[in-house]
């Protein structure tokens, strides 16, 4: 069963394990990817980001349908990756050490 809206089925392969509602799931997913992984997400999202916006901007938030919100998710997904793929080069923050910082509360959505 598709997570994406049909227009989106091109990134389909990556819903399963990219479409993650919180911010820790994302991180610990950053965390636990290869630079390649990370880099086939980016590569395949990064171009069509816009496309989900608009997407996502027909509905209002309350009423966004299953599909949409897991697309939301996504692109979320694709912001958590995007600093180690254009910049760092690696899944954590460089010269952080053992630093943590934990997210109390989500965002409001």
């Amino acid at each position: 069963m598709p997570m994406l809206p049909a227009e989106f089925d091109d990134l389909e392969p990556f819903a399963a394990d990219w479409c993650l509602a919180t911010e820790p799931e994302r991180y610990a997913k950053r965390l636990a990817c290869s630079m390649d992984e990370m880099q086939a997400l980016y590569d395949a999202a990064f171009p069509r980001i816009e496309d989900a916006i608009a997407y996502c901007d027909k509905f209002e938030w309350d009423d966004l349908p299953e599909d949409a919100r897991s697309l939301f998710h996504l692109m979320q997904s694709l912001v958590m990756v995007s600093f180690p793929v254009e910049v760092w080069s690696q899944p954590r923050v460089p010269d952080s050490g053992a630093a943590w910082a934990e997210l109390i509360r989500e965002p409001v959505v």
